[in-house]
């Protein structure tokens, strides 16, 4: 089988969940098929849409260059090569993750070929702008609010005011303009459904969110949880602590609350450690040392890490992971490699994140965003710590022994759709 795979950014370049689980199901899928990634890149220093192609851990990548696009969705030239691309190819089916930085014109450049099209929901990119229903509300005080539902104007006055001219004589102009921009970028994305022949959502609450604010219809969606390589994330022997250690992992954006958990943190009753990894992100992380900085109680910002390694770097090192996003993730991988190395979970009451965390069963949840409660939960951790490592070792609350779902049987389950929709292909050519 000839499998092209669609995705905004590959590892090690862009490690966030969407790319490490594009790149998990390329490493299996390659032991039995051909495999081609279509992806992205960022080069300062080469002119915009310049393809490069590279040959890998016997993958085939092209490398698609968009350093100093936005906000755009979609791209002609790109559409342009990727169509050239299939041309040369010749895929049997297309697994796409994410089109932000590429172009939702690749949807259509597939359906021309007739190349069947499957769609793994990460968040909520095609029907929100931004993709995490988050508001930037730039200028204003309550910055980063949740959005309750996607309406055109509301996006323009919330998410792109701060693209307006800043006076007041043009505030009008510019906010029918940006209105005018969302709509037409909403009609486009909306338009999507009709040529995707099937959409894969990792979480039931994402994959609801979908049919109900976003009219796929229910035979067009399927719930498949994400697949994890496990023979990495094996229960680990923690090293010895002098204190209870809380973990966090992931990227240093605002969406991921890490301000909110360092502000839950320093009014813990009791001595504790946070560890906090992650890339460096400049400015971004430096803020949050210094935030960090006015603790009383011991954090420690660890730097990245790869992925092969999460056990033995990082879980052996804590206690406990905390997911504190503030917007509503669907299913954060983190959360599954912290079950499948038996380390207990506190994250927020929403979403796919207590979809798999389940309070007192497996973890602890806390009320979304909220401060206070996330410091409740932080000192219960540290008074209970043998109920967190007994809650650590029931795991994955959806199997019986605890185990998450291993990359080899979700890629038997991605083969078997994959196979039915080539043959569907056939059967109504």
């Amino acid at each position: 089988m000839k499998i092209l795979q669609i995705i905004h950014g590959y590892p090690p370049t862009y490690n966030a969940g969407s790319e490490v689980y594009t790149q998990s199901i390329c490493n299996e899928l390659k032991k039995r098929h051909q495999v081609t990634v279509f992806t992205r890149e960022e080069n300062l220093y080469t002119a915009d849409y310049v393809i490069r192609s590279e040959k890998k851990d016997d993958l085939d990548f092209y490398f698609v260059n968009m350093a100093r696009e936005k906000d755009g969705y979609n791209q002609e030239k790109v559409n342009q090569y990727f169509a050239e691309i299939l041309e040369s190819y010749q895929p049997d089916v297309a697994h796409i993750g994410h089109l932000n930085h590429l172009s939702i014109g690749l949807v259509a450049e597939l359906k021309k070929q007739n190349i069947p099209i499957v769609f793994t929901l990460h968040d909520f990119w095609l029907m929100c702008p931004r993709g995490q229903f988050l508001q930037i509300n730039f200028g204003n005080k309550d910055f980063y609010q949740v959005c309750d539902g996607q309406e055109d104007k509301k996006c323009a006055k919330n998410c792109y005011n701060r693209y307006f001219s800043g006076l007041k004589e043009t505030q009008e102009q510019d906010l029918t303009y940006w209105k005018n921009w969302v709509a037409a970028r909403m009609n486009a994305t909306r338009s999507l459904v009709k040529d995707i022949d099937l959409f894969i959502a990792p979480s039931q609450y994402l994959k609801n969110r979908f049919i109900q604010d976003f009219d796929i219809p229910k035979d067009k969606i399927v719930y498949l949880d994400y697949g994890f390589p496990t023979h990495y994330l094996n229960p680990i022997t923690k090293k010895e602590k002098t204190h209870f250690t809380f973990g966090y992992i992931g990227t240093h954006i605002p969406a991921k609350g890490i301000d909110l958990l360092i502000k839950a943190f320093t009014k813990v009753k009791y001595p504790a450690i946070l560890k906090i990894f992650g890339r460096n992100r400049g400015q971004g992380t430096k803020a949050l040392e210094n935030l960090a900085a006015q603790c009383a109680h011991k954090i420690e910002f660890c730097g990245e890490y790869i992925n092969q390694n999460l056990a033995q770097v990082v879980f052996s090192n804590v206690d406990c992971i905390v997911v504190p996003s503030i917007w509503t993730e669907n299913a954060p991988l983190v959360i599954h490699e912290a079950q499948s190395c038996h380390i207990p979970v506190i994250t927020a009451d929403v979403g796919g994140m207590k979809e798999y965390v389940h309070h007192l069963k497996n973890g602890l949840l806390f009320e979304h965003r909220n401060q206070k409660s996330l410091t409740t939960q932080l000192n219960f951790a540290i008074e209970n710590g043998n109920l967190m490592e007994e809650l650590g070792k029931r795991g994955y609350i959806y199997d019986e022994t605890g185990k998450v779902p291993n990359i080899i049987d979700h890629c038997k389950s991605l083969e078997n759709i994959y196979q039915q929709l080539i043959e569907r292909r056939y059967e109504t050519a």
